[in-house]
């Protein structure tokens, strides 16, 4: 686990309540908790994860894997342990995959664990993690510089734009750096590749990076459960650095003065809409450093956003 170094810089140009209002109009529907009844997914005494009506009437099937009862979704007895778990997991989800259910297949594991960092029960293809609604981690990075905007003292704002042949979001504006946390692997290590792969930024420089905590999100999607929490960080970088993709996920750049920044994550479609999990940290930075000041109607409720039911999704 890595500490949040929180820096509040000071910011003169702050965003006015109209942008404010609409970055909440946008948002709050954006990332409003599940409204279906869903069953838990349980591993002993503790909930895993999380499965709609369909998804479980689909699971019952795996009747080697699963015990569907009233108080949710268990494994079978003989998989008692995370290596008969994960075995089992593998072959459920390459099923799945084959009739469609999944998002795109990334051969890459996710730990399914009681906590960060302590021994998982089990790991799963990423692909299948929000089919089970299992909690996820991710890494993201604000790309920001220091600047004169409008004859005063400012900052600007680094936006990458996804491949359209990426699984989830194609084509739409997100943070220079983010992805999802493999098992095994570090935040501070996904970071690093990530800010490599994605921007062309070296190991040296993306250490620098200040962590800054986390944003929560929890709410249904159509392949399942998003619940996710996000390891946020600010990355000062050089008036002269350009972000250059590695990896073929990002297609192009933007820089943006912060109030630029504040409308694109208000847009709710077209071109330039912001994914949802990067305009949640957008707006994290813009509520941390003042830009949407203490004086703002919108503020608490924007704030509110940030960590939406955390305890009760993991009961």
């Amino acid at each position: 686990m890595i500490k949040s170094r929180r820096k509040r810089i000071k910011i003169l140009r702050v965003i006015d309540d109209a942008i404010a209002a609409a970055i909440l109009a946008r948002l709050r529907p954006a990332l409003s908790a599940p409204t279906a009844f869903l069953r838990p997914f349980r591993v002993g005494a503790h909930i895993a994860g999380w499965l709609n009506d369909e998804r479980t009437a689909r699971v019952a099937g795996f009747a080697d894997v699963f015990a569907v009862g009233d108080d949710g979704i268990r494994f079978v007895p003989v998989l008692h342990d995370a290596a008969s778990r994960s075995a089992a997991m593998a072959g459920v989800a390459a099923t799945l995959a084959a009739e469609g259910a999944l998002t795109a297949w990334r051969d890459e594991r996710y730990a399914v664990a009681p906590a960060l960092e302590e021994a998982p029960w089990f790991v799963m293809e990423r692909a299948a993690a929000r089919y089970f609604g299992v909690q996820t981690y991710a890494a993201h990075v604000n790309g920001v510089v220091r600047d004169v905007v409008g004859g005063a003292p400012g900052m600007r704002m680094w936006f990458a734009r996804r491949s359209n042949g990426k699984a989830i979001d194609p084509g739409m504006l997100d943070n220079l750096v983010g992805g999802g946390m493999a098992a095994g692997v570090t935040v501070l290590q996904t970071q690093a590749k990530e800010a490599w792969e994605e921007a062309g930024i070296s190991a040296a420089i993306a250490a620098g990076a200040i962590p800054a905590g986390t944003v929560d999100i929890w709410r249904e999607q159509r392949d399942g459960v998003q619940s996710e929490t996000i390891f946020v960080a600010d990355l000062w970088l050089p008036a002269e650095f350009t972000p250059a993709n590695q990896d073929g996920e990002a297609v192009g750049h933007r820089l943006v003065a912060l109030d630029e920044a504040a409308r694109l994550i208000a847009l709710s479609d077209g071109a330039d809409e912001v994914t949802a999990d990067a305009s949640l940290v957008v707006l994290d930075f813009l509520l941390r450093h003042d830009a949407i000041t203490a004086a703002s109607p919108f503020r608490d409720e924007l704030s509110a956003l940030r960590h939406p039911q955390a305890a009760a999704r993991r009961a």
